[in-house]
C-alpha cells in the first residue's frame, strides 16, 4: 500500500486542480456577464462543447497541445497556469494548516482572490459578487474557526475602513473594488493580518512599479492593477504571517 500522507497530498492536490478549472470558467465568464452554471464548458471561439476527455485539469490542455480539438484555435496557457496555481496553493494551505476547517476557511479566500487576480489583470475591474460573496461569506463561517464573528468583523472594518479613508484623502487613488476586497481579506484574517497584507501588497506594489518605470518605460499616471498586489499579500500573510509578525516582534522587544 502506498503512504497514507502521500496519497492525501494527491489528493489535496487533485482537487485543487479540479477547482482551479472552474475559477477558469469564472475568470472568463464573470466580467462578460454570462452565467457560470450553464452552459457547460465550451470553447470561447467556435463555441463547440468541450468532450470529457477534454477537461481534464492540466493534461487536456498538454495532449492538445493548447488547441481547440474542434476549430484549432489557441486556447491561452492562462487556463493551464490558473489550474497548476489553484492546485499548487490548495495543497500549500492544506500543509500548512492540516486537515481542518481552518484550511477550509482560508481555501474558500485563497480561490477567491485566484479569480479576483486574473479578472483585475485582464479586465481591471474586480466583481462585486467575488469581494462583497467573499465577505459575506467569511463572516458567516467565522463562528466555525478560532477567528470568531467579532474577529471577522474587526477584519473587515480595519482592512476595509483603512482603504476606505485612503479613497476619502487620496481621491481616484483607489477603486471601490480594491475597499470591498480588502475588507473581504479582513472578514477573513481578522484586522492584524489584514494590515500585515496592506503592508505586504503595498511594498510588492512598490516595487513591481518601480520596475515597470526603470525597465519598461512606464510612468506615474499608467495604471497597475492593484488586486493582484492585494491578493498575493493576503496569501502570504495566511501562510507565513503568524512567523512574520512573531520575527518583527522579537526584532523590536
Amino acid at each position: 500500500m502506498g503512504d497514507p500522507s502521500f496519497l492525501l497530498h494527491v489528493y489535496i492536490f487533485v482537487l485543487g486542480l479540479c477547482v482551479g478549472s472552474f475559477l477558469n470558467v469564472v475568470i472568463y465568464r464573470l466580467p462578460n456577464n454570462q452565467s457560470i452554471v450553464s452552459p457547460g464548458s465550451h470553447c470561447p471561439d467556435c463555441g463547440a462543447p468541450v468532450r470529457a476527455r477534454d477537461n481534464i485539469p492540466l493534461l487536456s490542455w498538454l495532449f492538445l497541445f493548447g488547441l481547440c480539438r474542434d476549430c484549432g484555435v489557441v486556447i491561452p496557457f492562462r487556463y493551464f497556469f490558473v489550474e497548476l496555481v489553484t492546485g499548487l496553493l490548495t495543497l500549500a494551505v492544506v500543509t500548512r494548516f492540516g486537515v481542518t476547517l481552518s484550511a477550509l476557511f482560508y481555501l474558500l479566500l485563497a480561490w477567491a482572490l485566484i479569480a479576483v487576480t486574473f479578472i483585475d489583470l485582464n479586465f481591471q475591474i474586480i466583481p462585486d459578487e467575488l469581494t462583497v460573496g467573499a465577505a459575506a461569506l467569511g463572516l458567516a463561517v467565522s463562528f466555525l474557526t478560532p477567528l470568531g464573528i467579532k474577529g471577522a468583523l474587526l477584519g473587515l472594518g480595519v482592512g476595509g475602513g483603512i482603504f476606505f479613508a485612503l479613497a476619502i484623502i487620496y481621491p481616484g487613488g483607489m477603486g471601490g473594488g480594491d475597499i470591498k476586497l480588502m475588507a473581504a481579506i479582513g472578514a477573513f484574517t481578522g484586522w492584524k493580518l489584514a494590515l500585515l497584507t496592506i503592508f505586504t501588497s503595498s511594498l510588492l506594489g512598490a516595487v513591481v512599479g518601480i520596475m515597470s518605470m526603470a525597465f519598461y518605460g512606464k510612468s506615474r499616471k499608467d495604471r497597475i492593477p492593484f488586486g493582484p498586489f492585494l491578493s498575493a499579500g493576503a496569501l502570504i500573510s495566511i501562510l507565513w504571517g503568524d512567523t512574520m509578525i512573531a520575527a518583527y516582534l522579537n526584532m523590536i522587544l
